[in-house]
C-alpha cells in the first residue's frame, strides 16, 4: 500500500504561484509513475500532469503547459507540482496519484484545495 498526502494548497491571486507537494509513505515511489489531477466544482476530475518513474518523461495538458511543472525527488519519496501564472480557472481540489501500471492510478491522496482569485 502507498499512502499519499498532498500539501501546499491555498488561496492566491491570479498571476501568482503555488507549489504543491505529495509525500508518500508505505512504499517507495521510485517504481511508480505519478500524476496530478484536479476537480473543480461541478466538473469531472481531470488529469493535469504526469511524470514517469525516474522523472525523465513528463506530460501536461494544453491548458497548463508552460505554467505548471511536475517534478519528483525519489530520495524524499515526494512529488511536486509547481504552478505559476495561476488563473481563476485553475481553482480546484488537486489530487496526486500513483500508477504502478501505466495509466492505472491505484493510489490517491486526499486532495488539497487551490483557489485562485481574480
Amino acid at each position: 500500500q502507498v499512502q499519499l498526502v498532498e500539501s501546499g494548497g491555498g488561496l492566491v491571486q491570479a498571476g501568482g504561484s503555488l507549489r504543491l507537494s505529495c509525500a508518500a509513505s508505505g512504499r517507495t515511489l521510485s517504481t511508480y509513475a505519478m500524476g496530478w489531477f484536479r476537480q473543480a466544482p461541478g466538473k469531472e476530475r481531470e488529469l493535469v500532469v504526469t511524470i514517469n518513474w525516474n522523472g525523465v518523461s513528463t506530460y501536461a495538458i494544453e491548458s497548463v503547459k508552460g505554467r505548471f511543472t511536475i517534478s519528483r525527488d525519489n530520495a524524499k519519496n515526494t512529488v511536486y507540482l509547481q504552478m505559476n501564472s495561476l488563473k481563476p480557472e485553475d481553482t480546484a481540489v488537486y489530487y496526486c496519484a500513483a500508477a504502478y501500471i501505466a495509466g492505472k492510478y491505484a493510489y490517491w491522496g486526499q486532495g488539497t484545495q487551490v483557489t485562485v482569485s481574480s
